[in-house]
């Protein structure tokens, strides 16, 4: 997660105020840490939980391997680092696939390939769009064709954020963010995008209403925290969510879908609403929220396909919040319960 540029984009929303029957719910599969336990028994805890997807930021042949014959679906990234060799090498692109895709196709289900993670906007997001279209060219040669490749944005692309309606790329990112656009729509790829709402009700806790983060508020009936228009929010992972899809329709890509990459909250490290019952809450609405199959306001009945951040809490990560954002310990014992099977029995 890019903490400063989400951080941003969330502060200026509050100043100015597809999950399918198939997928469930998807967990990030980070390994920033020293003490994980190995990827066989991760991916067996992801079974056991009901899990369906995983997330990886970058290739581990370990964790492909365990992903073997599992049945999971794998949204599968590269190294920010790697991009701009990705973008300008078409024979790096092609040994990347076939180092880390073409040996497990057909006993992993790849649903994705993202190149790169929260670049756009800064100084790698020029090599973002070269990178994709060489990887789709590599994954074609390779007979790998039904994956499909895409990126993953952080809210800091938004340089207007609300109202929803009013969502808009910021000049830093449009040059970026036009093109990626309008790669993906023709081809029916989603963007990926990271929404956190902790952010936004961190920044000002003073003037964010905990419930309406937390999806407490519209948990009973649908309760109206931000009347927008002929649209009605009760929660601000909506919000977020329609947001970056006014801003993809101003930018020529009425019809791109959004896939939610990231999003949770952290159960501890100092920060304002950091705790174990507001980390349970969150996730848990979250998952209740994206298997109801309701969809934002913006696009009613369209189901929203959502990743959970993270699996683990991992102890070299940056010292604070960012540490306590999984929904296990090392050892794979809980740090809250999620009930994962509300994603598909909602």
């Amino acid at each position: 997660m890019r903490m400063a540029g989400l951080w941003i984009a969330a502060f200026s929303l509050l100043l100015c105020s597809s999950l399918s029957g198939v997928e469930g719910i998807g967990v990030n599969y980070g390994t920033i840490a020293s003490n994980l336990p190995s990827p066989d028994k991760v991916i067996a805890l992801c079974k056991a939980k009901g899990i369906t997807d995983v997330r990886l930021f970058h290739p581990d042949t370990a964790v492909l391997a365990a992903l073997r014959g599992s049945g999971l679906g794998v949204v599968l990234g590269t190294l920010n680092e790697d991009l701009a060799r990705l973008a300008s090498d078409p024979s790096f692109a092609a040994s990347w696939v076939q180092a880390y895709v073409r040996p497990f196709a057909g006993a992993v289900r790849f649903r994705y390939v993202a190149a790169g993670n929260e670049v756009v906007p800064g100084d790698l997001a020029s090599h973002v769009l070269p990178a994709m279209q060489n990887l789709e060219s590599a994954l074609r040669a390779a007979g790998l064709g039904g994956v499909r490749v895409t990126t993953a944005v952080s809210t800091s692309v938004l340089g207007t954020s609300y109202p929803p309606s009013q969502g808009a790329f910021s000049d830093a990112a449009l040059p970026s963010m036009g093109p990626i656009a309008s790669f993906l729509a023709p081809r029916s790829t989603p963007l990926l995008v990271n929404v956190y709402p902790y952010f936004a009700y961190s920044a000002d806790p003073a003037s964010v209403s905990l419930d309406y983060a937390l999806l407490r508020s519209d948990s009973g009936g649908g309760a109206v925290v931000v009347a927008d228009g002929g649209a009605s929010y009760g929660n601000m992972f909506d919000a977020i969510v329609d947001a970056v899809y006014a801003a993809l329709e101003r930018a020529g890509a009425r019809g791109l879908e959004l896939v939610v990459s990231e999003t949770g909250w952290p159960s501890g490290g100092g920060g304002a609403g950091a705790s174990v019952g507001n980390a349970s809450a969150y996730v848990n609405n979250v998952v209740r929220h994206v298997g109801s199959g309701r969809g934002t306001p913006r696009r009613p009945g369209k189901p929203v396909e959502a990743f959970i951040f993270a699996m683990f809490n991992e102890n070299q990560k940056p010292e604070g919040v960012e540490q306590h954002f999984g929904m296990f310990q090392p050892d794979m014992t809980e740090v809250y319960h999620v009930d994962f099977t509300a994603a598909s029995s909602s």
